[in-house]
């Protein structure tokens, strides 16, 4: 084979050659520089989305150095006597009359809400219609007479309580709870300090009448509890009372249970 021949085979392999090596790097350049790319990304770890928590409410404290709330109670009311039988009629303005003095214990939690616990007196006064309440009788049971022997202008059941009321209370702007809403349950125990009637009598034979005062507890429940409710604003609320134990004692009379609703002033 002449050498000319020889030569130009030998430079048309080493093209080839060359040619083939050309590719191959690229190919190998190509397959570690997408190893590189997925070695950077991780498949097992998850993505995690970053979540803003939304601000917690900071509750107002309120300055309750210089606030009035309730420290004094007066109240007038209209009283009535549930469980009353027909013989028992009641007329004119049968009233209640009550004062307390209270000690007022906002809660730390909530200062809107606060417990309060007192002491003081409630009176009840029940107008007899042409009757009279015989509470000085020697019979086992109260007799509510009406007498043909006497004319009885007036009768007045008169019992007054030394008591303990306890509420908790609710009022919507604790500074100034002169001048808020507000609200109050409770309850009051009390002891009974005297019972009796006063009668405006006049007698048939003569025109003159007299004012007839009798005192005894023998037949009353010397113990009340009584449920108490009171709403309003400011210095003054509406209040209502309900007494769960009754007027009388066990086998004394017909359960009485006295009603009171009325208007409360309220200050300090």
């Amino acid at each position: 084979m002449p050498i000319n021949q020889i030569l130009t085979e030998i430079k048309i392999y080493l093209r080839q050659s060359k040619f083939i090596m050309k590719h191959i790097v690229f190919a190998t350049c190509s397959l570690f520089f997408a190893a590189s790319l997925f070695a950077q990304v991780d498949s097992t770890v998850k993505p995690v989305l970053k979540v803003n928590e939304p601000a917690k409410k900071v509750k107002k404290k309120y300055n309750l150095s210089n606030r009035a709330n309730d420290h004094f109670l007066l109240q007038l009311g209209i009283t009535s006597w549930a469980g009353a039988p027909d013989s028992i009629k009641t007329k004119g303005f049968s009233r209640s009359i009550n004062a307390y003095f209270m000690f007022d214990f906002p809660f730390k939690s909530s200062q809107k809400l606060s417990g309060a616990i007192g002491i003081g007196a409630g009176s009840d006064h029940v107008g007899l219609d042409g009757g009279f309440a015989n509470v000085k009788g020697k019979t086992s049971t109260l007799q509510f007479l009406d007498t043909a022997n006497v004319r009885i202008k007036k009768s007045t059941v008169i019992t007054s309580y030394l008591e303990a009321p306890i509420e908790l209370r609710y009022v919507a702007n604790p500074e100034q709870s002169d001048k808020s809403f507000k609200l109050a349950l409770g309850v009051k125990v009390g002891t009974m300090l005297k019972a009796g009637t006063r009668s405006r009598i006049t007698e048939p034979s003569s025109s003159t009448n007299y004012l007839l005062k009798e005192a005894s507890k023998n037949y009353f429940n010397t113990t009340r509890i009584v449920g108490t409710a009171r709403v309003g604003y400011g210095h003054f609320t509406l209040f209502g009372n309900y007494q769960f134990t009754s007027l009388l004692k066990a086998g004394a009379g017909p359960q009485l249970k006295p009603v009171t609703i009325g208007l409360t002033f309220s200050g300090l």
